[in-house]
């Protein structure tokens, strides 16, 4: 059975790959994440307790529900194969694709750039609040192009490159633990005073498993680059030195290798929840971002992901050459 999940692994990556391509995420199927969220919230009081120890509770909180992801995804799949294999590819692909965000996150910011090509300033700051944690009422056109830009290129690691990396190497029982510990990140890895101790944990563990993948997909975006405008070395060049400005030690990578490719410059101040947070810029000396840009970035986006899937499908082939 092992030898032959092992065979076709690299197969349901690629068709999970393709069906978010065609799907997205459509409103009405049933979907894990949503689920996930679900169990976060129905399980954090049960772990968080009294105020006392949060930091050991939130770690616990946080092995048990990604261990725990791991574990019954593990048994569904196994129980699929063990009915028919054809049940167990087909239950892998599904779940597979249900990791992916590329066309998600693509359609969500050609919304946003529609509504700035038809001049509807209102409906673009309504559309790009969907996708970023920002006020937008006060943007004008460069400020909401800049957030969908950056969303495109911060959300490239957790929503495409990272899922991929570890579906390749564990396949959707371990892509979908990591989808846990994004969830767990998004919705108590928070440095308030209700989640720093207890969900400390968790943003830990989020940034420890992006930390590979953030690495891994600055060169894809200089590829992507390479076959898109020619702009590979300022993708590198920008990557390496404006990348550590971000407060994410892995999603300022990304972006800023976007930033290089695109000749852009993103980051800056932005306003969370009435407070004006001066952030560095990254990119500085280029142009502010445009509506053009974001259709440019999904792009560099589509074909960066495109790569991923190359790159890291080439990871156990090397390994079984390196190992024997």
């Amino acid at each position: 059975m092992t030898e032959v999940i092992a065979i076709i692994l690299p197969l349901t990556v690629l068709l999970g790959f393709i069906l978010d391509l065609l799907m997205g995420d459509p409103s009405f199927l049933p979907h894990p994440i949503r689920w996930m969220g679900r169990a976060i919230t129905v399980g954090e009081p049960y772990f968080r307790g009294s105020e006392s120890g949060l930091f050991r509770r939130g770690l616990v909180f946080a092995v048990v529900m990604v261990a725990g992801t791991w574990c019954l995804a593990l048994i569904l799949i196994k129980a699929a194969y063990a009915l028919t294999p054809w049940l167990g590819v087909l239950l892998e692909i599904v779940l597979i694709y249900y990791c992916l965000a590329t066309r998600s996150l693509q359609d969500a910011a050609l919304v946003v750039a529609k509504d700035l090509h038809r001049d509807d300033l209102p409906a673009a700051r309504r559309s790009v609040a969907m996708i970023v944690g920002r006020e937008t009422d006060r943007l004008d056109r460069a400020g909401v192009s800049r957030a969908a830009v950056e969303t495109v290129a911060e959300n490239l690691v957790d929503g495409i490159t990272a899922p991929l990396f570890y579906a390749v190497i564990g396949g959707a029982p371990l892509a979908l633990a990591y989808k846990m510990v994004n969830t767990l990140d998004s919705m108590i890895g928070y440095k308030n005073d209700r989640y720093r101790d207890f969900g400390r944990a968790a943003a830990r563990l989020d940034d420890a498993a992006n930390w590979l993948p953030a690495r891994l997909t600055v060169p894809l975006v200089a590829l992507a680059a390479a076959m898109l405008n020619g702009r590979w070395r300022p993708a590198l060049a920008l990557a390496w030195r404006d990348g550590r400005k971000h407060t994410s030690p892995n999603a300022g990578l990304s972006e800023a290798a976007f930033a290089g490719a695109l000749a852009l410059r993103l980051g800056g101040p932005n306003r969370y929840h009435g407070t004006l947070v001066a952030k560095p810029w990254i990119g500085g000396e280029f142009a502010s971002a445009q509506p053009g840009d974001i259709g440019k970035a999904c792009d560099m986006m589509l074909l960066t992901a495109v790569w991923a899937l190359l790159a890291f499908w080439a990871l156990p082939v090397l390994a079984r050459l390196i190992w024997g």
